[in-house]
């Protein structure tokens, strides 16, 4: 069995939920053939989310770890090539925290890569019928500070786990107008389901070689 951790959040920003934590509890309900998923609801707070991941991986000793967080008006689920060393909160986070341009981690490298196959997860997902896209941006908030940490974690701590993280669109209890995009979070988890079993079985430094890219 592989064993794969996933994360959440808490909900912030006066939401009263957040449909990153709502898709990672169903995935864990329900996982893939072959994967042993447990779910972890991460505090939506600069430095306790990851003193709080960081006990997650250690504590559930995992293959693969797979952050996901809210990105309201994204209209799929959008998989990140990479996190930056910068903390730049537009609004405070759960605990009243706002840093502006202070480093994840002080002396970190600029930016940390997904070690997950990115492209071969994005065409998993839309095989499933979720809509999906490689994210070339994870923002300056709490999501991008877990993305960071979790690849310096693992590069500094565990080299042998991958992990990556991907953002899920809001769900549609949080647009009821409708003036916004939003996926039910059943059916993102069914699209995680289909991303986390290829990561799984996606040889470590393998992707597809498919263009994702973006002009801006």
């Amino acid at each position: 069995m592989t064993r794969v951790l996933i994360t959440g959040f808490a909900p912030f920003g006066g939401e009263r939920v957040n449909p990153s934590w709502q898709a990672a509890s169903l995935v864990a309900a329900e996982p893939p053939a072959g994967l042993d998923v447990t779910a972890v609801e991460l505090p939506c707070a600069f430095g306790t989310s990851l003193d709080a991941l960081r006990d997650a991986v250690l504590a559930n000793t995992p293959d693969l770890v797979l952050c996901l967080g809210q990105a309201g008006g994204r209209a799929g689920v959008t998989v990140e090539r990479v996190a930056v060393n910068v903390d730049d909160a537009r609004i405070p986070d759960n605990e009243g925290r706002q840093p502006v341009d202070e480093p994840v981690v002080p002396g970190g490298p600029a930016a940390h890569f997904s070690t997950l196959p990115i492209k071969a997860c994005v065409a998993a997902l839309r095989a499933a019928g979720v809509p999906a896209a490689v994210s070339n941006t994870a923002g300056t908030f709490v999501c991008n500070h877990v993305a960071y940490g979790l690849g310096h974690l693992l590069a500094t701590e565990f080299p042998h786990v991958r992990g990556g993280f991907a953002h899920v669109p809001w769900a549609p209890e949080q647009v009821p107008d409708g003036t916004a995009p939003s996926l039910p979070p059943a059916t993102v988890a069914h699209g995680l389901r289909a991303l986390l079993a290829t990561a799984a079985n996606t040889p470590a430094g393998h992707d597809l070689h498919v263009t994702e890219g973006a002009t801006h």
